[in-house]
């Protein structure tokens, strides 16, 4: 099932600052100049430490690679920003369909589609509580494209807000069990965000979902 968690914000967009810090590795070629007239001027008589010279080398070169490594991160970091930026235009608020099995009721109407096999006799919707119990079914009406769920159980009581139920399709081929498919909740985009490495949408059904999960609705 799709993670239920908040979404962070997406990344501002703001553009990196001109430096005006020494261009990358100028400080150690700076070093290496020092170095070296350091050596041609040494007293004979006491030549400097050449292992504390490697040493000094060493620790310079590092340094450079963690700065360039630094830098290219700090690039990286920029251009997600601009990926997020133009993903949050062509998604925010935006009427979507998503699969997921678990879905928490939060008092509205829980609508959503079904990829319904065409050779399917029969569908039926079936509601699980959190604990597995069945509280609803009913058949579907496979000439519609959209379905709801308004929240009502056989006990006659309303649905338990905030709590997780999980839907299902139950399939039927010449009155013969043949499956379940789940459904793909309606919702609307409401966030953007980066999450290890994958980019995520908020919705306001409180379901996040990785973005190639998501699909746009004609409007």
């Amino acid at each position: 099932m799709d993670s239920i968690s908040p979404v962070a914000n997406p990344l501002s967009n703001t553009s990196p600052a001109t430096s005006s810090q020494p261009e990358v590795g100028e400080e150690f070629n700076t070093f290496l100049r020092l170095l070296t007239a350091q050596i041609r001027n040494q007293d004979p008589l006491a030549p400097l430490d050449s292992t504390q010279f490697v040493e000094q080398l060493a620790t310079f070169s590092t340094l450079e690679q963690q700065v360039r490594s630094n830098t290219s991160l700090e690039s990286i970091a920029f251009m997600m920003n601009d990926v997020l930026t133009l993903v949050a235009s062509e998604w925010l608020g935006e009427s979507v369909s998503i699969e997921s099995s678990w879905v928490p009721y939060t008092g509205d109407a829980i609508e959503f589609e079904a990829d319904i096999p065409a050779d399917a006799e029969k569908a039926v919707l079936t509601i699980r509580d959190g604990h597995g119990e069945v509280v609803h079914t009913e058949p579907l009406d496979m000439s519609e494209a959209t379905h709801s769920w308004n929240g009502h159980t056989h006990s006659g009581e309303e649905a338990t807000t905030d709590s997780l139920y999980k839907i299902s399709i139950d399939i039927y081929r010449q009155g013969v069990f043949a499956g379940s498919v789940a459904p793909r909740i309606i919702t609307t985009v409401t966030d953007v965000a980066s999450e290890g490495g994958k980019l995520r949408l908020g919705t306001a059904s409180h379901l996040t979902t990785d973005l190639g999960n998501a699909r746009k609705l004609a409007s």
